[in-house]
């Protein structure tokens, strides 16, 4: 994590909190000549436009008063989406039951990429029952080798 989105973390976060929420995801990326940060937020029922704006105004407040980013960029705060990515172990834990994507840094069973239904998260190990044809297949993936994961909408 980047010292600005670290800084943006904590100035989000109470404010987040008070409102039942939580944070996802931030990013602070260059695209083109502009400068976007984005705060993706959640709960279990989902978000709507107000708590968006809601969120944006109050956070915009912090971010003029303190001023962590030196030049002009655009703050987002959105949902993140039906296919929200995975980033912490209770991100897994809050997926078992649902089909999720994920790439690995190195293969497992020759693949990298796994798709299918999240059985089971221990801490250590994601185990994902994938579907090959007509054969169902469990696959146990170490945690620490996900490259990346998210909710999947279907496969």
């Amino acid at each position: 994590m980047s010292k600005v989105t670290e800084t943006i973390e904590q100035l989000a976060l109470p404010i987040v909190e008070e409102l039942g929420l939580e944070i996802v995801d931030i990013e602070y990326v260059k695209e083109g000549k502009n400068w976007f940060l984005r705060l993706y937020i959640d709960k279990d029922t989902g978000v709507d436009i107000e708590e968006c704006g809601i969120v944006s105004e109050r956070l915009s407040e912090k971010l003029d008063e303190i001023d962590p980013i030196p030049h002009n960029y655009y703050l987002e705060v959105s949902s993140p989406g039906a296919e929200r990515p995975l980033k912490k172990a209770k991100d897994y834990e809050k997926a078992i039951g649902k089909n999720v994507h994920i790439k690995t840094y190195e293969p497992i069973d020759g693949e990298k990429v796994f798709e299918g239904t999240l059985t089971e998260f221990d801490g250590e190990f994601v185990t994902v029952e994938i579907r090959i044809k007509t054969r169902k297949k469990s696959v146990k993936i170490p945690y620490q080798k996900i490259a990346s994961g998210r909710l999947a909408v279907s496969f």
